[in-house]
């Protein structure tokens, strides 16, 4: 009967009822687009007060040395020789789970917490202390990345050859067979801001084993070489070996951890990456990322492929059509071309707003992302079929607006506004306060600032002090800025270093045995009501090299506990006052131990 009653109602009767569920279901909708609207707006200020609220208990009487945080003891077993190289996030072993389309099993999939691995990473049968800087950039130790597969198929490019107990890097590539310096030399020539401090960043996508970014060191060019965990070559940790500064990374769904104009240079050595599938989104990425005025580098198909094509097993016609598609692609982007001379080409991003103005039309592609579309968002965020228009109120941020390098280490960039709190004091009181804790930490750690330390990463950054106070030892710094803090990341690339964002509740992108230094400060008590303290160092013990160091800045409550889960992962640690005596903080100074994998005590 209530149906029938219902059906024979009049309409106007059902339309009054509607009527207010309607209303009230725009008036949530409503409320939802607000509440979400200030949530976003407020993020970040948010975290910073769960910070300082967590920074203030932790300093309290109740959190003091004496009512430390106390843990019992804990021991790690190892884990199978078949985890020697070892990479949770980009684990071959997981591959079969994820989508081939767009190679999205190369991306960051991080195992669920009840498949973390709760045990110690042992090194390769026969590991030995890497070689020191800068004769590691010549060689390494077989033993020590015992990849066949590249020896064999890349010797004939002289990219490494095996020589008695050691690889060697001749300095060869597919597409600078007969050196870098070469190759590097004529790129000069094309772009002369590489000579005189323009150009200060790049990013190696596709890397090989990072032989260009190793010569651009001696150029002043601070290079992230990126390319995918694969099973055969290893490029990512040939570079780190080496002692060049390198990432695990592709360009496939999402974008890459870094914020928008980071790069002053990207460059693409016959990198098979395929810039004009899928409406052009991979170059999307690297507009996004490179910052204006900044250059592209192609070399391999399709330039020169006058010359080149019956090496690349296709025909004149064929890469005719695919030069011209790329370069309509690129000027629908606002590259224009640079300079072009034999394997080498060369476009500019544009810093002219009035190009990106006329991509604004409902019918162009690609057009302009619009505001909804965070430029700096680059933590599991998909990639935007979109072009990022450079920010009107930024005017000294562009290649060429820039101070030259050095001098833009120590000057305060626009973005730094972009930061709560941020300004040009901000940073300087920042910089004079690392120089001053680095100059403590060389007292109690004295092989930093020798050839006993090259790859170091700061595990929390804030605007890169550490690092810019290190400047002039043979080092080089991965800053890391955490993806849930204030985002100061844009102010690492704009001084003029480099570095990435991540989330320490999971496994950074890099391979076991790559850093020689960890560095934090106050991670535990910014992180630890979202991180497990016990995976945090397990991690750092998975990429710290056997015989490497980490300094533990930290607050004396969690002291006792970092050091107890640090004993069970074979660790030698010590503490030190901070450089200001304080009994709030301390220090710990620790050194990993080089072991070898036994066969009677080892976990899968």
């Amino acid at each position: 009967m209530k149906q029938k009653d219902e059906k024979n109602q009049p309409q106007s009767d059902r339309a009054l009822k509607i009527i207010p569920v309607t209303l009230l279901v725009f008036a949530l909708c409503g409320l939802s687009f607000y509440l979400g609207g200030i949530f976003c707006s407020e993020k970040s200020l948010l975290e910073g007060k769960i910070v300082q609220e967590l920074s203030k208990a932790v300093s309290s009487p109740e959190y003091s040395a004496e009512n430390a945080l106390q843990i019992k003891p804990v021991t790690f077993s190892e884990c199978s020789i078949d985890y020697q190289d070892y990479t949770p996030c980009t684990d071959p072993r997981r591959w079969k789970k994820y989508g081939y389309r767009r190679l999205t099993f190369l991306e960051r999939h991080c195992p669920p917490l009840y498949e973390r691995k709760e045990c110690l990473v042992p090194p390769p049968v026969g590991y030995k202390p890497p070689i020191r800087w800068p004769k590691s950039r010549k060689e390494c130790w077989y033993r020590n990345v015992p990849y066949d597969w590249i020896n064999k198929q890349k010797s004939n490019q002289n990219w490494l050859k095996k020589k008695g107990e050691k690889f060697l890097f001749p300095g060869g590539g597919t597409m600078f067979p007969k050196g870098v310096g070469a190759y590097v030399n004529l790129m000069q020539d094309l772009i002369p801001e590489m000579r005189d401090g323009t150009v200060r960043t790049a990013i190696d996508t596709g890397c090989g084993v990072a032989s260009w970014g190793g010569d651009l060191l001696d150029r002043g060019i601070l290079t992230l070489s990126l390319a995918p965990r694969d099973n055969h070559e290893a490029q990512v940790q040939f570079a780190l070996e080496r002692g060049i500064p390198a990432i695990l990374g592709v360009i496939s769904t999402q974008r890459l951890p870094f914020p928008s104009s980071s790069f002053d240079m990207a460059h693409c050595s016959r990198c098979l990456i395929p810039w004009t599938e899928f409406g052009g989104i991979y170059l999307l990425e690297v507009h996004r990322i490179l910052r204006p005025g900044g250059f592209w580098v192609l070399s391999g198909p399709p330039i020169n492929y006058e010359h080149r094509y019956q090496g690349w097993n296709t025909t004149i016609e064929e890469q005719r059509a695919a030069l011209e598609k790329l370069q309509d692609l690129l000027t629908s982007m606002c590259f224009t071309v640079y300079a072009t001379q034999d394997d080498i080409a060369v476009w500019q991003k544009s810093s002219d707003i009035g190009c990106y103005e006329k991509l604004t039309g409902p019918d162009v592609y690609p057009a302009t992302c619009d505001d909804s579309i965070e430029q700096d968002a680059a933590w599991y965020t998909p990639l935007r079929p979109c072009v990022t228009s450079p920010r009107q109120k930024l005017k000294r941020s562009s290649v060429g607006s820039l101070p030259k390098w050095p001098q833009r280490l120590n000057i305060a960039p626009e973005r730094i506004s972009d930061v709560p709190g941020g300004s040009g004091n901000a940073l300087k009181r920042d910089d004079s306060n690392w120089k001053v804790r680095a100059q403590h930490y060389k007292k109690i750690l004295p092989a930093i600032g020798t050839d006993k330390i090259r790859n170091v990463m700061d595990m929390n950054t804030v605007y890169g002090g550490f690092a810019a106070a290190l400047i002039d030892d043979p080092l080089w710094v991965m800053n890391v800025v955490s993806s849930y803090s204030a985002n100061t990341l844009p102010v690492v690339f704009d001084r003029g270093l480099v570095g990435t964002y991540h989330d320490w509740c999971e496994a950074f992108s890099t391979y076991p045995r790559t850093y020689d230094l960890l560095h934090l400060d106050g991670l535990f008590t910014a992180e630890s009501h979202r991180c497990h303290m016990k995976y945090v160092l397990l991690e750092m013990d998975r990429i710290l090299r056997p015989e490497g160091h980490a300094l533990i800045r930290e607050s004396s409550y969690f002291m006792d506990a970092i050091e107890t889960i640090a004993k069970g992962m074979r660790w030698n640690c010590h503490k030190e006052d901070t450089e200001n005596s304080g009994e709030n903080e301390k220090i710990l100074v620790c050194q990993k131990t080089l072991w070898y994998a036994s066969s009677t005590n080892s976990t899968r």
